[in-house]
């Protein structure tokens, strides 16, 4: 942890130099101060992983200090420094919350290990917290604070008890395998282990492996038997994202599966069975795609046993304002800023765009934001140009839905594109897609034939 701040507070500007050189030279981030004072001062404006702390100083003395600092950061690291005949108050420093306390003069090997140890402890400490943290707020990112998504959240509560299978809809972003990792975590699998399967990121050879696993030598580059994730989910709930995107091949063995529960590895003669619950999850209208030939009908019935739709963000702006200050505690402790406000001019212009990529584009816009915010505040200017008219009035009138769908799809991938020099990567993420599904919609509308054309 040798990117943590360390503030040094002693009166004495010797042992200050020495303390500052002998942790700088293990690549620590260190500032100092004479009294205790300037030490509350400075923790005031800035953020310290933790303190070494002289007791005997004056115009704030170290245990008073002691107590102003831990009032407000009851979480900060404190090693106290002291001399031999001051033992006691170090003593008494460790029960008002102090980590350990250094002798003076402070043997470098010595100073190195206690605040390593120190700081180990605090990051352990951290990561509980911020695991707690993460896990209390996924539920509120999946609640809500409206209607909306407390009917979802009801609904999710009933379904999670057994083995139901369940499919997930909605937009790209719109917090989908939330939703599949709440219901694991409401039902009586919980103990279980939770996997999850992208089906757009692997080719339909390396998803079938992925999925039901695979036997030495079963094809190139296969040197060791493999556990699929079937195998792997066994007692727990595995979670299949994108499933639309499945290849037809694996849709039909994939069924095998649902109604018969066994299947064999890549390349294998045994039969194997795995105890798993199924939740899918998909952005696309899977009745339709059954109508295009697309999907398998009785894949599409095994599946739709219990539907949860999960309403894009711009049918709930009420829940924009949790999202956020989840997303702005989260990038502000990643970026380590201190960014704890966002105004009421910055949450208006958040809560009135409409989110075409749901949350996925809105945590993109406030990671952008704490990364540029100057100051503790997030502010209008701090955000790019928000959502540009769609160029609704370039479809005429009398068009049929799906194909007017389609030309404005074209058209937005194509401006897209050109924003990014042709860049699908980037292009990908600015619209919430994957890789791999982008590529496959530019060959669905044309645009790659078209672009190769100029």
């Amino acid at each position: 942890m040798n990117h943590a701040r360390i503030l040094i507070v002693d009166d004495d500007p010797q042992i200050r130099m020495v303390l500052r050189d002998r942790l700088q030279a293990e690549g620590y981030w260190v500032r100092e101060a004479a009294d205790g004072q300037r030490a509350v001062e400075m923790a005031v404006q800035d953020v310290f992983d933790l303190v070494l702390l002289d007791l005997q100083m004056p115009r704030v003395d170290g245990m008073t200090a002691l107590g102003q600092l831990r009032e407000r950061n009851p979480e900060l690291a404190v090693v106290v420094l002291t001399a031999h005949g001051t033992i006691e108050h170090a003593v008494e420093a460790m029960k008002q919350g102090a980590y350990d306390f250094l002798l003076k003069p402070c043997r470098p090997d010595h100073i190195l290990l206690t605040v390593r140890k120190a700081l180990e402890r605090q990051e352990l400490r951290e990561q509980n917290r911020r695991l707690r943290t993460e896990l209390d707020m996924q539920y509120d990112m999946v609640v809500g604070s409206s209607a909306q998504m407390q009917e979802v959240m009801a609904l999710a509560e009933r379904v999670a008890p057994g083995k139901t299978t369940v499919l997930i809809g909605g937009e790209s972003g719109t917090g989908k395998q939330l939703l599949a990792r709440a219901i694991h975590a409401m039902s009586d699998r919980k103990g279980g282990p939770f996997v999850q399967v992208t089906c757009t990121t692997l080719s339909e050879q390396l998803l079938e492996s992925d999925l039901f696993g695979h036997e030495r030598g079963a094809f190139t580059g296969a040197t060791a038997r493999k556990k699929g994730r079937f195998e792997l989910a066994h007692g727990g709930t595995l979670f299949l994202d994108e499933i639309g995107d499945l290849a037809p091949t694996l849709q039909g063995k994939l069924l095998h599966v649902l109604e018969y529960g066994e299947f064999q590895r890549v390349g294998g003669l045994e039969t194997l069975r795995a105890d798993v619950r199924i939740v899918a999850a998909t952005n696309r209208e899977l009745k339709a795609e059954v109508r295009n030939g697309r999907f398998r009908e009785d894949l599409f019935y095994r599946l739709n046993v219990m539907v949860i739709m999960i309403p894009p963000l711009r049918d709930r702006p009420e829940d924009i304002p949790v999202l956020v200050d989840h997303f702005v505690e989260k990038h502000g402790r990643a970026l380590r800023k201190r960014v704890d406000d966002v105004t009421s001019k910055a949450m208006a212009v958040l809560t009135g765009y409409h989110w075409p990529g749901n949350i996925r584009e809105l945590e993109n816009a406030i990671e952008r934001a704490v990364v540029l915010a100057p100051g503790r505040e997030i502010t209008p200017d701090l955000f790019p140009p928000l959502g540009e008219a769609a160029a609704v009035h370039d479809i005429g009138v009398g068009t049929p839905l799906e194909e007017a769908m389609t030309q404005f799809k074209r058209g937005f991938i194509e401006r897209t594109l050109q924003h990014t020099n042709n860049n699908q990567t980037e292009a990908a993420r600015l619209l919430a897609l994957q890789r791999t599904y982008l590529n496959r919609l530019i060959h669905e509308l044309g645009i790659a034939r078209e672009r190769r054309s100029e």
